[in-house]
């Protein structure tokens, strides 16, 4: 009897580490290792590749948002 084994995956964003996304495809789970992406934290992905490109995105409008913060200051 075999047994799928899941994959896992290390995203990095502008050279940080944000997190792994665990599983195959069309069912990855993102567990976060920083947290500035806690927000994503155990939501699902249909790839790998889709986890990374919303990390990414969530990084930018982060930090735009401190951008915009600093410039109200």
């Amino acid at each position: 009897m075999s047994k799928a084994m899941s994959k896992a995956i290390i995203i990095e964003i502008s050279g940080t580490t944000a997190g792994i996304v665990v599983g195959s495809p069309g069912n990855f789970r993102f567990f976060s290792s920083e947290p500035a992406f806690d927000r994503l934290d155990g939501r699902s992905f249909h790839s790998a590749e889709q986890a990374r490109r919303t990390a990414a995105a969530h990084r930018i409008a982060k930090d735009d948002r401190k951008k915009d913060d600093r410039k109200a200051a």
